[in-house]
């Protein structure tokens, strides 16, 4: 065999293995490790198992942003966020266990909760979304980012809740945007947005 042959054999092989090794550490990040997932297990009680929630009630937080679950935990440990089972459980929580639970749901790939809509129901609702400037802070695919939730797949009668929350200025709202931006909203927007909204992926 010829050292060039040999040269794209070796670098192929090595290219081959990077993806593998790639890939394999993906699937493991998702997978989480035995503390988070040790860890995670109270929550996913109620949350879902990966945080994919199955109550209506009751917010996924499988592919939230980091941010955003890490943030509220630490809402809910320090008594600005108050709700009668999470402040309990996370009262306390270290900073670093608060870490780990954000890296390990962040992780865990989202599942739409909600059918999809009919195409000119979901291209109308679509337009309400950009029109009231729900794309603008939740990103365009409206998988949130930061310290702002994703959306997408999320259960409509939470997202139906919150929304009615922000609304009457009984929701905490740690920058008062989204309750500015809910005084503008109908019942029927309302119910058109967390329709759409839960049947993203």
């Amino acid at each position: 065999m010829s050292p060039s042959r040999r040269a794209r054999r070796h670098w192929g092989w090595r290219l081959g293995a990077g993806v593998l090794g790639v890939a394999g550490a993906a699937a493991a990040l998702a997978a989480g490790t035995d503390a988070q997932r040790q860890k995670a297990a109270v929550c996913e009680s109620c949350h879902g198992i990966k945080g994919r929630s199955t109550m209506p009630d009751t917010p996924s937080l499988a592919g939230q942003p980091k941010q955003f679950i890490t943030t509220q935990l630490v809402m809910f440990r320090e008594g600005n966020r108050k709700d009668a089972i999470m402040s309990p459980i996370a009262a306390p929580l270290s900073n670093a266990e608060i870490s780990e639970l954000g890296s390990y749901f962040s992780a865990q790939p989202a599942e739409p909760a909600g059918k999809p809509l009919a195409t000119g129901a979901a291209a109308a609702a679509r337009g309400l979304a950009e029109k009231l400037g729900c794309v603008t802070c939740h990103g365009a695919e409206l998988k949130g980012q930061q310290h702002i939730p994703r959306l997408a797949g999320q259960q409509a009668d939470y997202l139906r809740t919150q929304l009615l929350g922000f609304k009457a200025g009984t929701r905490f709202d740690m920058d008062g945007n989204m309750t500015a931006a809910a005084q503008a909203l109908t019942p029927a927007d309302i119910e058109t947005l967390a329709s759409y909204l839960s049947a993203l992926r």
